[in-house]
């Protein structure tokens, strides 16, 4: 197990979405991944989680890719978590999500996790 685990809510198989490369991403930075998506069993080879409560250990670090209603919905379970950070990638963040993470003390950086690992998504083709 690495030094930082990461769940990704909204991984996905399809390797040409965000929820994908982020999972490549973060695996290639050495990073314990979390797959959360709960319809897929495995993710690159990675074995997935139907929620972020399911997870068995800690979490430092969460990367939504779900729209903000769903990530609404998914706050309480995250915060419960108590991830070090929440990433709000682009198309995930909406002001009342900000609030609501604000208001359950959750620090939310509102940016492409991929470009803070010094990453592009071409970087990670289908």
């Amino acid at each position: 197990m690495s030094e930082f685990s990461v769940a990704v809510i909204g991984a996905s198989q399809d390797r040409r979405k965000f929820g994908n490369k982020a999972v490549r991403a973060y695996l290639e930075f050495g990073y314990t991944v979390f797959p959360v998506n709960p319809k897929e069993s495995l993710i690159e080879g990675l074995t997935t989680y139907p929620n972020i409560a399911a997870i068995p250990s800690r979490v430092d670090f969460v990367s939504l890719y779900v729209p903000p209603a769903v990530g609404l919905q998914l706050l309480p379970a995250i915060a419960a978590k108590e991830p070090k950070e929440l990433w709000l990638n682009p198309g995930s963040e909406s002001d009342e999500l900000i609030e609501a993470a604000a208001d359950l003390h959750l620090r939310a950086i509102v940016a492409c996790s991929l470009l803070a690992l010094g990453m592009s998504p071409g970087d990670f083709p289908a």
